[in-house]
C-alpha cells in the first residue's frame, strides 16, 4: 500500500512557520525569543513573579536583549561588526529603544504600566529576533552571523595574548569590557538595593463624593452626615494607626486598622451631632502604634449644628 495523504492540520500552519520550524534557529536568537517568554512568564503569572529569578530576567530584558536583537536584525553578517561592538551596541541601543517604547504606550489606552511594557518588549524581541533570522537566511551561510561561544572565548584570550595587537587596542578593549560590567554591576545593585526614602504617613478627608471639598460643615442636629476619612502608610513598615473623631474634646468615633508599607485605608465615615452651635471644631486624630500622648496626624472642620426643623404630617 503507498503512503497515505498528509495529515490535515499540516495544511493550517503558515508558511512563515512553516519555514522558520524547518530550520534551525540560531543559538543566540533562540536564546533571545526563550528569554522573552521566561520573562513575561516569572512577571505576569502570580505563582513564579514572587521568586527572585524575575529580577535578573528583567534586567536582561531592560538593559540588553532589545538592543541585540535590533543589532542582529540590523548586522546581519559577521563582518559588520565585531563581538565587543555587539555587545556594546546592544547595551546602547537597549537605554534608548525601552524608553521609546514606554514614550509610545504612553499614549496608548494601557499606559506605561508593568503588564504593557512587560509584553511590548518581549513583543518587540521577538519580532527582532524572526527579523535578524530571516536576514541571515538571506544570505550565504559563510557571511551569516553567529555566536560560536567557545571560539569567542579562544579567539578573545588569544587576541589578548598575540603580540599582533598593539597595545593601545589591547588597553581600549579591556577598558572597554571594563566599563560595561562597572555599568551593569552599578545599575544592578540601584535597582536591587533602592535608596529608601522619607517616612511619613498620609492622613486625609474628602467630602461625601471623594474629592476636597462639599464638606458636612452644616448640618442639623441629630441628621446623619458622612465623610470620607483616608490613611496611607509611607513608613516603610506595618504600623498599627487608631483614628479617633473627637467633638469638644469628647471622642465619640474609633477606628483601628494596621496597615503594610504603601497599603490606604479610605473608608466613609458617618456620625450624628445633637449638640446645637456653631463654630465647633469636629477633629480627626490619627495615633500610631498606641502613642496617645499626642496624635501622630490631627484633621478639623469647623461644624456650625442647628436645630433640625420638625416635619409636618
Amino acid at each position: 500500500m503507498g503512503a497515505g495523504p498528509d495529515p490535515p492540520f499540516d495544511l493550517f500552519i503558515p508558511v512563515e512557520l512553516k519555514y522558520i520550524t524547518e530550520k534551525h534557529l540560531p543559538a543566540d536568537l533562540l536564546a533571545t525569543i526563550l528569554f522573552a517568554i521566561l520573562t513575561l512568564a516569572f512577571t505576569l503569572i502570580p505563582a513564579l513573579s514572587a521568586l527572585p529569578v524575575r529580577v535578573p530576567l528583567g534586567l536582561a530584558m531592560v538593559l540588553f536583549l532589545p538592543g541585540y536583537v535590533l543589532i542582529a536584525a540590523l548586522f546581519p553578517r559577521k563582518d559588520d561588526l565585531d563581538g565587543i561592538e555587539r555587545v556594546a551596541l546592544s547595551f546602547g541601543l537597549s537605554i534608548a529603544v525601552v524608553p521609546l517604547i514606554g514614550l509610545g504606550l504612553n499614549y496608548t489606552p494601557w499606559g506605561i504600566r508593568l503588564t504593557p511594557v512587560v509584553v511590548s518588549l518581549a513583543v518587540f524581541t521577538v519580532g527582532c529576533a524572526l527579523g535578524a533570522f530571516w536576514r541571515r537566511e538571506k544570505l550565504p551561510e559563510s557571511e551569516r552571523f553567529r555566536v560560536p561561544f567557545r571560539e569567542s572565548m579562544a579567539s578573545l584570550i588569544e587576541e589578548m595574548k598575540t603580540s599582533q595587537a598593539s597595545r593601545i587596542d589591547k588597553a581600549l578593549t579591556v577598558l572597554l569590557v571594563l566599563s560595561i560590567i562597572l555599568s551593569v554591576s552599578a545599575l544592578v545593585y540601584v535597582i536591587v538595593t533602592p535608596k529608601q526614602g522619607e517616612k511619613f504617613t498620609e492622613f486625609y478627608i474628602l467630602g461625601p463624593g471623594k474629592m476636597a471639598y462639599d464638606y458636612p460643615t452644616k448640618v442639623s442636629s441629630g441628621n446623619v452626615s458622612t465623610v470620607i476619612v483616608g490613611v496611607v502608610n509611607h513608613e516603610y513598615s506595618i504600623v498599627n494607626y487608631t483614628m479617633e473623631m473627637d467633638l469638644d474634646n469628647y471622642t465619640f468615633i474609633e477606628k483601628g486598622m494596621t496597615l503594610e508599607h504603601n497599603e490606604t485605608w479610605e473608608h466613609p465615615v458617618r456620625y450624628r451631632i445633637n449638640r446645637i452651635g456653631d463654630g465647633q471644631k469636629l477633629q480627626f486624630l490619627l495615633y500610631k502604634e498606641g502613642n496617645f500622648t499626642a496624635p501622630y496626624r490631627d484633621l478639623h472642620l469647623w461644624v456650625n449644628v442647628s436645630e433640625r426643623l420638625a416635619t409636618g404630617a
